[in-house]
């Protein structure tokens, strides 16, 4: 049996008596579309995320695999740790397929439910992240109000939502579903998520769990300095954000934000990822930033955007850069769901059946 030693991770409260470390291990590169997936290494690499004292783990019911995998390292870390091990999150989604959304049933969505409780192996759901497709179907609120139904007898502790934009959150919120956290995409290429979005999470009490701070593997050292890559791309990661580098800019604005990340990784004696990281861990809207690391050698990395203290001047020269780049543009996820742009060509909708 292994110890715990490690230094403390951060914590920071989402709703009374629930808290949750700054870093989130991310699942959805064991999903498909990322390479095939060792289980047994999967699970070896999820107890040292835990050991390390990142112990919340996002998934959904759509990565396909993801939440019975969650299950099976569940088993193993109560087998290793028993009544002394230290408590673990598992952040799941609802994700009604789009087709399904015209004819949306509370049976319908206890069902996602229940199917999420028998893949994890657990008697109640920590945290349900809603998503909805198609604002222009109705009955969205009413599903929202389902899982709130759900979590009051019991299945599930927290709700929260996913990519919703400003206004439909503000009227869920009115509506008296009690959201207390808000699953965005948020980087240093991406700051859709921190005008009017962060401006109502705050106001509301609710805390943003952040994705995408690593641009899908983009911010590393292996992509400075190199020509800009064309299709076919190695994986889904990659596909999707170079569409945001692409929003953010290009290639040609890309290479001197990686720059000026590398002169700041050497420093502080750390990498390109732990700077992106840090950028977003220091916005104070941001409550937890979810990492889509696959494997356990990225951990020492990861870890290290903890420590990382920049100076102000280091922090107005990627600001300086940011704020220079013209997108991407609009409100949370409204590129993602316009079916006509590039960005929902990518999508994939109906993985429940």
């Amino acid at each position: 049996m292994s110890a715990l030693h490690h230094r403390p991770v951060p914590t920071r409260a989402l709703a009374p008596g629930y808290v949750v470390p700054r870093l989130i291990k991310g699942g959805w590169q064991l999903a498909g579309g990322h390479g095939s997936v060792d289980r047994a290494h999967a699970i070896a690499d999820m107890v040292a995320f835990a050991e390390a004292g990142i112990t919340a783990f996002d998934c959904a019911d759509i990565y396909t695999g993801v939440e019975e995998l969650i299950g099976e390292f569940l088993r193993a870390w109560r087998e290793r740790y028993g009544a002394t091990a230290p408590t673990i999150r598992v952040h799941t989604k609802c994700v009604p397929d789009r087709d399904a959304l015209p004819t949306l049933t509370r049976a319908d969505v206890e069902r996602l439910v229940d199917r999420s409780l028998t893949r994890l192996g657990v008697d109640a759901l920590d945290l349900v992240q809603f998503h909805w497709w198609n604002f222009e179907v109705p009955g969205w609120i009413e599903a929202a109000g389902h899982l709130a139904e759900l979590a009051r007898i019991g299945k599930i502790r927290q709700l929260g939502v996913t990519n919703f934009d400003t206004p439909r959150l503000r009227l869920l919120l009115d509506a008296g579903i009690p959201i207390v956290s808000h699953q965005v995409q948020c980087s240093l290429l991406d700051r859709r998520a921190l005008g009017p979005m962060a401006a109502l999470c705050a106001e509301r009490g609710v805390g943003l769990l952040t994705y995408g701070a690593l641009a899908g593997g983009f911010f590393h050292e292996r992509w400075l300095g190199v020509r800009e890559p064309i299709a076919p791309l190695e994986n889904r990661s990659l596909v999707k954000y170079k569409l945001i580098i692409d929003e953010f800019g290009g290639w040609a604005a890309f290479q001197p934000l990686l720059r000026a990340m590398r002169t700041i990784a050497d420093t502080h004696g750390t990498t390109i990822g732990a700077v992106a990281l840090r950028a977003v861990l220091d916005e104070p809207a941001v409550t937890s930033v979810i990492v889509g690391a696959r494997h356990a050698g990225h951990l020492p990395a990861t870890l290290s955007a903890l420590s990382l203290e920049m100076s102000a001047s280091e922090r107005a020269t990627l600001q300086a850069l940011v704020t220079a780049a013209p997108g991407p543009a609009g409100d949370v996820y409204d590129l993602e769901r316009d079916l006509t742009g590039v960005h929902a060509g990518i999508m994939r909708y109906n993985l429940n059946a």
